[in-house]
């Protein structure tokens, strides 16, 4: 009787142990919060993430971020090879299987000071390294999920970034144009880019799977320029293939705007916490007639150590009356995503929006735009910020391949970097 009695009562015990421990892990992967994430290639914040492999050696992806938590976070970052639309593929010959998780046990945080109240542990990896097996084995778009280390359903953030093994070097122009067919106001939307790519196809490649030119410009790898072969050929794309083996692609839709507007924030006597403006000299206005200083090509430099505290940051820009759409905030901070929760707030024609940043240099603009279904659409880059030649900016240019190998993928097969001016 006393044993049934005691294997009760361990049964028991067993129990609310086990159910203590679950809602204690549940509570700490519910207050997981991943904060100001970065990709950028080489160790150099003003490189986006474009990995160029030359025989198996090259580019470095570093991946960085704080987490807020409880306790020492328990996560993973999980590797994905993706369509040209940024979809990965299910598809048992690409997933890349041993070579595309860092485990728990691999990520190694630093504790933050104790003067940063906002996040608790930072994070700093390259990629690949001698500490994980993480390989990138194919060319094309590539994406990364941060997720719990035991369960990776639970994804606290992602990032994107492209990877090319030996490509073809193409030969790539720009030229100054001014768009015709069209009348524009003020005149200077008119001043655009022609982009034109040149190809000669190897050997023993198909002709046919050549299939269109891609055009990113610095960090904004969701807003490219596309010429499909299959679908454009008009006055602002052409494609022309000689009928051997040469390709050649041309987009004329590429204003170059104006260099990015610079929230600073390191010097920690001037913007005093919690609460400052992103420009302390006041409200900022339409800069369409107003060229530009030099910025970060779409990047950010952060402030670590004692100093690297949040801020709430209040963007604060009044428009022109004729502007009629909605207004968003955009940059480094948001990845160059135009997201709905970056709509800022009308008051008679001065917008407003506070973010929480960590105490450093990001590039930015104003954008406008509509909501619909859910997403920005109908996006004017140059309405707010002006179009110049003026501007300094690295565009990278990819040439598309649909590779039949491994059941078929988008594969990159051409690249060309071109700064402008």
């Amino acid at each position: 009787m006393r044993g049934n009695i005691l294997m009760i009562n361990n049964r028991g015990f067993f129990f609310v142990i086990l159910f203590l421990l679950i809602g204690f892990y549940s509570r700490l992967i519910a207050q997981v919060e991943i904060k100001t994430l970065r990709v950028f290639a080489n160790d150099d914040e003003k490189n986006p993430p474009v990995l160029v492999y030359t025989e198996g050696q090259g580019d470095i992806l570093n991946i960085e971020f704080d987490v807020k938590s409880d306790g020492e976070p328990s996560l993973q970052i999980i590797f994905k090879f993706c369509d040209k639309e940024w979809y990965p593929y299910d598809n048992i010959f690409l997933k890349n299987f041993g070579h595309d998780v860092v485990h728990p046990n691999e990520l190694f945080y630093t504790p933050t000071e104790i003067t940063v109240k906002e996040a608790d542990y930072s994070y700093s990896g390259s990629f690949p390294n001698q500490r994980s097996t993480v390989e990138f084995p194919f060319s094309g778009k590539w994406k990364f999920y941060i997720t719990d280390g035991f369960d990776e359903s639970k994804v606290f953030a992602e990032g994107k970034f492209i990877v090319l093994h030996d490509p073809l070097d193409i030969s790539a122009d720009i030229k100054k144009e001014t768009l015709e067919g069209s009348v524009y106001f003020p005149t200077d939307l008119g001043k655009i880019y022609n982009i034109t790519a040149n190809l000669i196809l190897p050997e023993g490649m198909p002709v046919f799977d050549v299939s269109s030119m891609e055009v990113i410009e610095n960090f904004k790898l969701d807003y490219p320029y596309i010429v499909d072969k299959g679908n454009n050929n008009d006055r602002l794309h052409q494609y022309y293939y000689d009928g051997n083996r040469g390709f050649s692609f041309t987009t004329k839709e590429v204003r170059p705007g104006n260099e990015y507007r610079q929230v600073n924030l390191r010097d920690h006597k001037k913007f005093i916490a919690p609460n400052v403006n992103a420009q302390f000299e006041g409200l900022e206005t339409s800069r369409f007639f107003v060229e530009g200083k030099k910025d970060l090509n779409g990047g950010s430099k952060l402030v670590e150590g004692p100093y690297g505290t949040y801020l709430n940051v209040s963007f604060r820009v009044r428009v022109p009356d004729e502007i009629r759409k909605k207004v968003f905030l955009v940059g480094s901070f948001t990845k160059w995503q135009v997201l709905p929760e970056f709509e800022m707030d009308n008051n008679n024609g001065l917008f407003s929006k506070t973010v929480q940043l960590k105490r450093g240099v990001y590039d930015y603009q104003y954008i406008t735009g509509e909501i619909e279904d859910g997403l920005v659409k109908n996006i004017d880059w140059y309405v707010l910020e002006g179009n110049t030649w003026a501007t300094s900016i690295n565009y990278f240019v990819f040439i598309w391949y649909k590779d039949t190998d491994k059941g078929g993928y988008d594969r990159i097969i051409g690249y060309k970097k071109i700064v402008s001016k």
